[in-house]
This record gives structure tokens, C-alpha cells and sequence, in this order.
């Protein structure tokens, strides 16, 4: 009598697997001490947490077979980036699209004061889920067309591979909205140095997860355990 087992999934012929990392946790904002800028972005540096999650994004990932791994301009993704392609022999490549989306009037670590404080722009975006409400805000579509060209050109470099993106929390919502045609929002909020899963042809993205985070704590808290 033949056997059929329950398959597991296989991406299919020349897709190329896409390990989206977000970033590690950045130090503090200060009031008062802007965060440097580079090319207008906030590019502050990881904090002790977010080495700590580096590290942690390292163990998970290094027995992957992953023939690339790319980083956006931005400090933080290269500092999370780091121990995995120390661990693998891995260059990271760098791609400028794949910053965050630029915060406009509130750059430089402004946003978070403006947020904390419900400053009614900051109000506005959240019901209109439009970032380009923000004063100078780059729009959620210009956001989403920015990234989504990259990774088509990414994935068109990597057919039949795994390759790890290490970017930004609104890139990973942008993305992974474009993959199921929903509003970004929805997968907003992703953890410092979750990991998301696409897999992506030509004809469709595919989702096999969000905001994995095992290996840097439960899913009750956000705390871990160099900080308290």
C-alpha cells in the first residue's frame, strides 16, 4: 500500500528565500541631542540590548544556508549584521533603499519625543497610516515602492538561494504588506532582531512568518536579559 506523507514546503523553482532581520535595539534619544544624521536619516548606533540581540540573531541564523546577506546605509543594520557575517565569511552588501522610511521634521531621534507625546501629526499618521502625514514624512507608498524595487532586483540576483536583509522595522511592514496586498500597518511593530520569512518568484511573495523571536526572549516581554 503507498504511503503519502504530509509534504513539507518547498519554495518553488528559481524563488529566492528572504530572511528580513530587523535591526537590534539603538540607544536612547535624548532631548536635546539629536542622533547624527546620514543622507537626512536618524543613524544612531546599536545599544548594549541591541549587540546583545545581534548576537542572538547570529546563533539563530549561522546553520542557515545563506549565500548572502545585505544591509541598509544605516549604522544599525550593519552592527546587527556583524556577528552573523563574522560567522559565516559573509561580506554584507549595502543598499541604500532599504533604510528606514525617512521621518522628515522628526528625524534624528525626534520621532520618538513626538510619539511619546501624542503630537497630533504623529496622531494623524496613525489614522491615516500614511507616514507622509508627518511633517516632510516620506509617504507610506513611496516607502513601499523604494523597497519592493529592491528586493525584485535582489531576488533576481539570488534565484534558488537564501539571503538575509537586516533593515528597518516600517521596511519589514512595508514589505510584508506588498506580499499579501494589505495595509502596512498591519505587521507594524516587529521586535528588535525578529526575523520575518519571504519567499519570492516573479509571479508571487509568499509569507512563512513574522516577527520570529525565540531566540531573544518570550513572547510576554520585550526584556532581555543584559538590560532587565
Amino acid at each position: 500500500m503507498r504511503c503519502f506523507p504530509q509534504p513539507s514546503f518547498l519554495p518553488p523553482p528559481g524563488a529566492c528565500q528572504l530572511v528580513l532581520v530587523r535591526h537590534g535595539q539603538s540607544i536612547p534619544y535624548v532631548d536635546g541631542e539629536p542622533f547624527p544624521l546620514r543622507d537626512g536619516h536618524g543613524d544612531p548606533p546599536l545599544s548594549s540590548r541591541g549587540r546583545w540581540q545581534a548576537e542572538q540573531v547570529a546563533g539563530r541564523l549561522e546553520s542557515e544556508p545563506i549565500a548572502a546577506i545585505y544591509v541598509s546605509s544605516l549604522v544599525r543594520t550593519h552592527q546587527t549584521a556583524a556577528p552573523l557575517a563574522s560567522r559565516l565569511g559573509l561580506e554584507p552588501g549595502v543598499e541604500p533603499d532599504l533604510r528606514e522610511v525617512h521621518l522628515g521634521e522628526f528625524e534624528g531621534g525626534l520621532y520618538r519625543k513626538m510619539a511619546a507625546e501624542g503630537h497630533p501629526a504623529v496622531l494623524e499618521m496613525r489614522r491615516t497610516g500614511d507616514w507622509g502625514a508627518l511633517p516632510g514624512g516620506e509617504s507610506t507608498e513611496a516607502l513601499r515602492q523604494r523597497t519592493v524595487r529592491v528586493v525584485e532586483r535582489l531576488a533576481g540576483d539570488h534565484p534558488d538561494e537564501m539571503i538575509v536583509v537586516v533593515c528597518h522595522g516600517g521596511v519589514v511592514a512595508a514589505l510584508l504588506g506588498h506580499a499579501v496586498g494589505q495595509p502596512p500597518w498591519m505587521y507594524l511593530g516587529s521586535r528588535n532582531g525578529s526575523i520575518s520569512h519571504l519567499v519570492v518568484t516573479e509571479e508571487r511573495w509568499i509569507v512563512r512568518s513574522f516577527n520570529d523571536a525565540g531566540h531573544i526572549g518570550s513572547l510576554t516581554t520585550d526584556l532581555d536579559p543584559v538590560d532587565g
